[in-house]
C-alpha cells in the first residue's frame, strides 16, 4: 500500500475534523480548507498531489499576508 492509496475512512476522518474546526474566523476556515485538501490525497475521486496542496496552501497564505484579494486578482479567476 502506498502512502496515498484510496482510503474512504481516512477521507471521512479528515473531513470530520475539518468540519469541527471550521468556525467564523478566517484562520479556522483556512485550517479546515487545508484539511479538506489533504483528505483529497486519499479520495479516489480526486486527483491531487502533496505538491499541489502545498502550492494551494502557500497561495492562500500569501493572499492573506497581502491583506486579501485585490481587484486585479479577480481578473485571473
Amino acid at each position: 500500500m502506498s502512502r496515498f492509496d484510496p482510503d474512504a475512512e481516512r477521507v471521512a476522518f479528515l473531513r470530520e475534523i475539518a468540519d469541527d474546526v471550521r468556525g467564523e474566523s478566517s484562520e479556522s476556515k483556512q485550517l479546515a480548507s487545508v484539511l479538506y485538501r489533504v483528505s483529497d490525497l486519499y479520495d479516489e475521486d480526486e486527483d491531487t498531489s502533496p505538491r499541489e496542496i502545498y502550492l494551494a496552501v502557500r497561495n492562500i497564505l500569501n493572499v492573506k499576508a497581502r491583506g486579501g484579494l485585490s481587484d486585479r486578482d479577480d481578473e485571473y479567476e
